[in-house]
């Protein structure tokens, strides 16, 4: 069977569950292995017993976030639009996308790469670093994120894209190479050259770089095949590409941008209360971003299959992935809840055995593991949007959580309860998420199920 066979058996005839599960099984994978390489230098960092230097890994994680918002921007935004170009049967203007997103991804991550490098000594005070963590966050982002913001989005976003098109083992493949090799260059950086939190950002910087090459040769080797090409000849703004692919990829990137508004204000407040917290709050968000990791993986890895048969008019299909996306994916988060509940306490004591630090990490983790099944629901609802072209609803839902309602929440929680009213602000924001997630998304599924049994427009 070659390619495109496969691609038709994929998208049009394996059942819904099968079909679920091989997108969606590699693509959680992928998030979880992306979610380990900074859990990686968090554990690795841990090691040293200096909550300073775990408190500096925190106050990067905002500009980590911001690299995420990128390599979303670029790659849900390409794999909506690769998967409906296929499900239409235009290859070319599917090869087109793939390069813009490419060679924009390349262009955007540099500039904000070289921005992080020039203005460390403003960003590092405002994301909360004071006189003990500042050369730690400064060394470490250096490398991880000045240097290593174009490889670093990459990855993630190539995975996007080579998803579109089926190869989610292998987009999986190439993100699991990057995290394999950043466990095993982290110790080999902090410990044996005593490089310390540095070490753990060259170990990062190295293992991205070769990711990203591991994708390009993929790429190459499977060039006669695959509609996607990283030729900058193929490159374009025509065909409306760009408002598409940014306009759809926009939600997802807004997720992650104001995630990063979200923890910026969450470093302030357990900052000033003390580094201590603010390590115990960096070690529970890191844990909990797997549970989001494996939230966002099952829906994002589904979303191709929906584009797919909403632009080829197949309207069962569609709602059969629909439907099975959210019943497999509430089930998952809640499973994840219990499991990081009740593993609390030995989990934060794995990453450090400092007890003012595992006694914060240990309470935030078990309260801002509560979003998980809510966060899941709304990125549900969003990639439900998303795959069928929609564009001012995902925005919508994408902007009344993170970064708003929480930041709001948080100043009073901390007036009411303390230092935990800050983690409290997350479950409390997703629970008004949830409700207008929900009247958004029900008026929507019942004009999907209206929805006539023939290819749809190019531009829905």
């Amino acid at each position: 069977m070659n390619y495109t066979q496969s691609e038709e058996y994929l998208f049009n005839t394996m059942p819904v569950g099968r079909a679920i599960a091989s997108l969606a099984v590699p693509t959680v994978i992928s998030q979880i292995v992306t979610v380990i390489y900074n859990m990686a230098d968090t554990f690795f960092v841990g090691q040293l017993g200096d909550p300073n230097q775990v408190a500096a890994a925190t106050v990067a994680l905002p500009l980590f976030i911001f690299i995420t918002a990128l390599a979303n921007l670029f790659g849900v935004g390409g794999a909506s639009l690769i998967s409906r170009c296929l499900g239409q049967g235009d290859r070319q203007k599917a090869g087109h996308t793939a390069a813009f997103c490419i060679w924009s991804a390349i262009a955007v991550s540099l500039i904000y790469g070289i921005a992080v490098l020039l203005l460390r000594p403003v960003l590092l005070p405002l994301l909360g670093a004071d006189a003990e963590t500042f050369s730690y966050s400064s060394s470490y982002m250096l490398y991880s994120i000045g240097l290593g913001a174009m490889p670093a989005a990459l990855n993630p976003m190539l995975a996007h894209l080579v998803r579109a098109e089926g190869h989610s083992r292998q987009a999986s493949l190439g993100v699991a190479f990057g995290g394999i090799l950043n466990i095993l260059l982290d110790p080999f950086f902090i410990f044996v050259l005593d490089l310390e939190i540095a070490g753990a950002g060259i170990a990062t910087l190295l293992s991205n770089l070769a990711a990203a090459g591991y994708f390009a040769l993929f790429l190459h080797k499977i060039r006669h095949e695959t509609a996607i090409t990283i030729s900058p000849r193929q490159y374009t703004l025509g065909q409306c590409i760009p408002g598409e692919v940014l306009s759809v990829g926009l939600p997802s990137c807004l997720i992650s941008v104001m995630g990063a508004i979200s923890n910026t204000v969450l470093n302030h407040f357990t900052a000033g209360y003390s580094n201590a917290a603010m390590a115990g709050m960096g070690i529970a968000k890191k844990v909990n971003l797997l549970a989001f990791a494996v939230g966002q993986g099952i829906t994002q890895g589904t979303l191709p299959l929906i584009g797919y048969n909403y632009t080829s008019g197949n309207r069962q299909r569609m709602l059969k992935a629909i439907y099975g996306l959210l019943i497999g994916c509430l089930a998952v988060s809640l499973l994840i809840t219990v499991l990081l509940y009740f593993g609390a306490a030995p989990i934060t004591r794995w990453f450090i055995n400092d007890a003012e630090t595992v006694s914060h990490g240990c309470t935030f983790l078990q309260i801002i593991c509560l979003t998980c099944p809510t966060s899941t629901f709304i990125f549900f609802a969003i990639t439900a949007f998303q795959a069928t072209g929609k564009r001012a609803q995902p925005i919508f839902l994408s902007l009344v959580r993170k970064g708003t309602t929480d930041v709001l929440l948080m100043p009073l929680f901390y007036h009411l309860i303390g230092i935990n009213g800050v983690a409290w602000a997350s479950p409390a924001a997703d629970l008004v998420g949830v409700i207008i997630a929900l009247a958004v998304l029900l008026p929507y599924l019942r004009r999907l199920r209206q929805m006539p049994a023939s290819p749809v427009p190019k531009h829905p």
